[in-house]
């Protein structure tokens, strides 16, 4: 199995952007946790970040055939592309949309997710473990109970 991990903008900026919202792990800490919770699980991660909308579009399309799963934070994406929305939609690819905090919890902009209606689900408000969890969702996104 292989998982796609894309990271939108300004998650290059972890650990040192408002710490007291997104906590001092970097992106690369969080790669590490998730690439040695894959090992364990046997899943191959490709794990990529971009400031690029047009970017993370083209990754997302190029995902399908490569990967059984995306797992995306699309950071301020999430609340204003429609063009993530519309790949995530077209590739046919499952779709994880997680966040390190709970954006339904912050400024009222940030409660609307353009991209959750095509994601087969969200996890959102756990921190660097929300990559975990998702990971861990990963294994099991096709699994007819789900």
């Amino acid at each position: 199995m292989k998982v796609l991990f894309l990271n939108g903008p300004n998650l290059n900026l972890l650990g040192t952007r408002e710490p007291e919202v997104y906590g001092r792990t970097t992106l690369a800490d969080i790669e590490a946790k998730v690439r040695e919770r894959a090992a364990q699980l046997k899943v191959a991660v490709d794990f990529r970040q971009s400031n690029q909308e047009g970017e993370l579009v083209n990754w997302i399309q190029e995902a399908k055939g490569k990967f059984e799963v995306i797992v995306i934070n699309a950071a301020a994406y999430t609340h204003t592309s429609v063009a993530l929305r519309d790949a995530i939609s077209a590739v046919g690819v499952p779709a994880i949309e997680i966040h390190l905090s709970n954006i339904h919890a912050r400024e009222e902009f940030r409660h609307k997710s353009l991209i959750a209606a095509v994601c087969k689900g969200q996890i959102s408000g756990f921190g660097e473990k929300s990559y975990i969890l998702a990971l861990e969702a990963s294994v099991n996104v096709n699994d007819s109970n789900i």
